[in-house]
């Protein structure tokens, strides 16, 4: 993790690397965060590791517990189905309004993101799919035109250590065949311009991740609690 100075403040720059190592996946779930190792590694103070820390526990990263510590936060089964939901809805609204806007910038830049996850599958590279599949994901969120969407769905995400859970569902049977067919309907639809099958298809695909992302965390994750 590197630090450079820039023209954002240090509390800034803190709360970005850490939420951006949180949501990746660099600290594991239920992990302690120790404010001094975080200062020595970011070479701060531990001022501003600390302001950084209430910031992430107000957008629900981390839990600050009394007499114990931080903790990164550990999602309960309830919690992800209910951000689940909440994408689905989100998203499947994002895919509605950017089919309505027809050839705008984002329609390239979700094909182009297409066509790299189609390469990817043919030669079995996940990290590519996953990286193409973020960029697929971002563009139609930008494409639907909406500012407070994109806000709150950001907030949503970032509760979400979520590139970890693309992994873990496609890693179970079929399922990335399966994934880059539920984009490849979703991205005709936008291109149709037909708002309310691209609503559909794109909220189908985030119902059908997040039930096959269930059925892993109930065997793997919560049988730990």
């Amino acid at each position: 993790m590197e630090l450079s100075v820039t023209t954002e403040s240090i509390h800034a720059q803190v709360t970005n690397l850490l939420r951006k190592a949180i949501v990746s996946g660099e600290f594991a779930l239920g992990e302690k965060l120790s404010e001094t190792a975080l200062s020595q590694r970011l070479g701060v103070s531990r001022t501003p590791v600390r302001e950084a820390l209430k910031q992430l526990q107000q957008e629900g990263l981390v839990e600050i517990i009394p007499r114990v510590g931080t903790c990164v936060a550990k999602p309960t089964e309830q919690e992800i189905s209910e951000l689940f939901t909440l994408k689905e809805v989100l998203e499947g609204l994002a895919a509605g309004q950017m089919a309505k806007r027809g050839g705008i910038a984002e329609l390239g830049e979700l094909i182009g993101a297409m066509n790299d996850m189609e390469v990817s599958v043919k030669s079995g590279n996940v990290d590519a799919y996953v990286d193409a599949n973020d960029r697929f994901h971002a563009a139609i969120i930008k494409g639907s035109g909406n500012g407070k969407l994109q806000y709150h769905f950001n907030l949503l995400i970032n509760q979400l250590p979520y590139r970890r859970f693309v992994y873990l569902t496609l890693d179970q049977p079929n399922r990335l065949e399966k994934s880059v067919e539920e984009h490849r309907q979703i991205v005709q639809a936008i291109k149709s311009q037909d708002d309310q099958l691209a609503e559909r298809m794109m909220r189908e695909h985030v119902r059908a991740s997040g039930e096959k992302l269930m059925q892993i965390m109930k065997s793997e994750l919560f049988s730990h609690q």
